[in-house]
């Protein structure tokens, strides 16, 4: 089953506060992960901001179209580095 992203806040750089339907909520930081062409616009902090709880996809999105898999997020978040 895909986990649900329901709820995204910006914490501080490159954190995002998130919370899952099954209630699995916590901080996670995506500085490692921003590499690559489409991920390049996301290293500059304020474009990093303007993301988006997408309504369909239950994950995360910018405008220039990068997001991140809500499986991906779930993971960082629920298993310890």
């Amino acid at each position: 089953m895909t986990p649900r992203l329901i709820e995204a806040q910006y914490v501080r750089d490159y954190i995002l506060h998130l919370r899952f339907a099954d209630g699995a909520e916590g901080d996670v930081d995506l500085k490692d992960e921003l590499e690559g062409e489409v991920f390049e616009p996301l290293q500059d902090p304020a474009y990093f901001q303007t993301f988006q709880l997408h309504p369909e996809l239950h994950t995360v999105t910018w405008p220039n179209h990068a997001d991140f898999a809500p499986e991906f997020l779930y993971q960082k978040l629920t298993i310890p580095a």
